[in-house]
């Protein structure tokens, strides 16, 4: 029994350690920290711009869709790296399927850009 409880003497020691490191970060800065409030600290902080307008104001669709397009091409990298790693188990097959994909998403990338989703005015 006393082995056993020995073994997990180390695994104590690292919680309870990690417990007072997590304390000593959460209550210095109340300790430390210098402390004088005005106007200008206490005011709501947006991009160095007073707050002017609604937040649920209306954004362009533009930010979406740059937003979308860019989940999309990291997404194909998030795709290519797994493939890359195991191209030698997968042979031609997973050759040519990759190269379908990446052909599909070369297509929606080209009309993407006719359509003019990735220009600013």
């Amino acid at each position: 029994m006393t082995e056993l409880l020995s073994s997990y003497l180390p695994i104590v020691v690292f919680i309870g350690i990690s417990l007072v490191i997590g304390a000593a970060l959460l209550v210095a800065p109340f300790i430390i920290a210098f402390k004088a409030p005005d106007s200008e600290k206490l005011s709501a902080y947006e991009c160095g711009f007073n707050a002017f307008d609604d937040a649920r104001m209306k954004f362009d669709i533009r930010f979406y869709l740059v937003a979308i397009l860019f989940i999309i091409f990291d997404l194909e990298v998030a795709f290519l790296f797994p493939w890359a790693v195991s191209f030698d188990g997968i042979g031609w097959f997973g050759f040519w399927s990759m190269m379908i994909f990446l052909g599909i998403l070369t297509v929606g990338f080209a009309y993407e850009w006719r359509k003019g989703a990735l220009e600013w005015e």
